[in-house]
């Protein structure tokens, strides 16, 4: 029952990091793109490091901080990158 919950984990990572790559395709701003790009990497590697953290528990505080760290720092990249999308509507 955990491998399965672990390969689903995994799978939805694998999903969300190629979901946030074809937005860079549309007609919005660069930054715009890049901003949607980081929040789904981050959902990605965050669920594919809860993935491998059922898989591998013993590796549990590697896990753990790296699990933080996409947290933190991927998060506070996507609120830059958000802040300094301009608000041009003409794109959509």
């Amino acid at each position: 029952m955990i491998d399965i919950l672990s390969y689903s984990c995994i799978g939805v990572g694998i999903f969300f990091s190629f979901w946030g790559t074809s937005h860079l395709l549309g007609k919005r701003s660069l930054l715009f793109k890049l901003h949607s790009l980081s929040v789904a990497d981050t959902l990605g590697s965050m669920s594919i490091m809860f993935g491998l953290l059922l898989k591998i528990p013993s590796k549990w505080p590697l896990l753990l901080l790296a699990i933080i760290s996409l947290a933190i720092w991927n998060t506070m990249l996507g609120y830059v990158l958000a802040y300094c999308s301009p608000n041009d509507e003409s794109y959509e």
